[in-house]
């Protein structure tokens, strides 16, 4: 991945001032084990379940240029991320679930980096928990960047912001639990999981544990295991795909296929996919009943340039996927999405602001050809024809 941090204004210029005005292991040997997270509200469970919304965004990827605006917005003294996320701050807070992807891990005492080697500030966590976000993937290429202290050293950071996580561990017994959160009456397992990490970083001998790697049989074998802990939507996250490539490759479409038609008892294993590292956005399909979302697309990241070594605005285009939920019709049965939608975003890297696109364009700024670019690669495998929706 080849990074510059140089600061384009094409779009920035017409955004400054709205965003001004806006700112008010591998297969186991051991079965996992589910760890809960607290309990739903006991007098919405008692009037029985009710419908709930997810959203799910792309790769948080803070190169250097990041990093130094989170650096200049907390007046020079640590680092503050809230201002950064606070543009679409309203989408996350509002959902019952809010699930992020961390690709970086984190630095200490100033050892930050952002390039190549990540190293992130820690305060990126809180910044992400104020926003609205209750857990982060956090398996992906980068996993072990900093090997297994920089994996311990975000989890803990993670932990006390209150945010919940899914993709790596601290230890082998963390790494054999599967993550269940609430979201108003329902039970929802988080999963997440990479292709490998990046170059020659691997997981010390004997220790395979520290980040989940793609493996078919394992993922389902976690998602059974979920549904027996209780959890009633399975939602996983996969950090796969092809590099600038709008279009999902040959793995995605094939792994989509396994793991959304894998049932038991008559029920799908698999109830929701979000896909994220292809540093652009790529498409959102329903595949055997499921929604899945092959890439969401960079939510924060610097300028990057792409294999032609030219940088690419790609880059800082995503989306937001929002899910409504609603209980099965009878008991046992599945959750289903009644509601799908996808949300335009650009990342500004002038501002260091992440901008939903349809508040933009309300308020003026010229935007009209990013978001039509986006929603033409969102709609580009027939999503439309499935309900697929443009949210606000």
């Amino acid at each position: 991945m080849i990074v510059g941090i140089a600061r384009s204004r094409q779009v920035a210029l017409a955004l400054t001032a709205v965003l001004a005005a806006a700112a008010a292991c591998q297969a186991r040997d051991e079965e996992p084990v589910a760890r809960p997270g607290p309990p739903a509200a006991t007098a919405a469970t008692a009037a029985g379940p009710r419908a709930f919304t997810l959203v799910a965004t792309g790769d948080v990827l803070p190169h250097t240029s990041v990093i130094e605006q989170a650096r200049f917005d907390a007046g020079g003294l640590g680092h503050d991320f809230v201002p950064m996320f606070a543009g679409v701050a309203p989408v996350v807070s509002r959902a019952d679930l809010a699930l992020c992807h961390m690709e970086t891990v984190f630095g200490e005492n100033g050892r930050y980096s952002g390039d190549r080697v990540f190293r992130s500030p820690p305060e990126i966590a809180q910044g992400l928990a104020d926003t609205g976000y209750d857990s982060c993937s956090t398996a992906s290429e980068h996993t072990l960047d900093d090997g297994t202290r920089g994996i311990r050293r975000t989890l803990d950071a993670l932990d006390r912001a209150g945010l919940r996580h899914a993709g790596s561990a601290r230890t082998v017994e963390e790494a054999l639990t599967v993550t269940i959160l609430p979201a108003g009456t329902a039970r929802v397992a988080h999963l997440a999981y990479t292709l490998g990490p990046r170059g020659h970083r691997r997981p010390p001998a004997g220790q395979p544990w520290p980040v989940n790697l793609i493996d078919e049989s394992r993922i389902l074998a976690d998602a059974q295991t979920a549904r027996r802990a209780g959890a009633d939507v399975v939602v996983l996250s996969l950090h796969w795909g092809t590099e600038w490539q709008d279009q999902p490759d040959q793995q995605q479409l094939s792994l989509a296929r396994t793991l959304t038609a894998a049932t038991t008892g008559g029920r799908p294993d698999i109830d929701l996919i979000v896909g994220t590292h292809a540093h652009v956005p790529q498409a959102y399909e329903k595949v055997n009943g499921t929604w899945v979302i092959y890439g969401m697309g960079n939510q924060v990241a610097g300028q990057m340039t792409n294999r032609r070594r030219a940088p690419d605005p790609r880059a800082n285009q995503s989306t937001i996927g929002r899910f409504t939920f609603a209980p099965p019709a009878r008991p046992g049965g599945r959750w289903e999405v009644t509601k799908a939608e996808y949300i335009p975003q650009l990342f500004d890297i002038d501002a260091g602001r992440v901008v939903n696109l349809n508040t933009a364009l309300a308020q003026g700024a010229d935007v009209t050809g990013v978001r039509e670019r986006i929603q033409q690669v969102v709609l580009g495998r027939g999503a439309a024809k499935d309900g697929l929706v443009m949210g606000e």
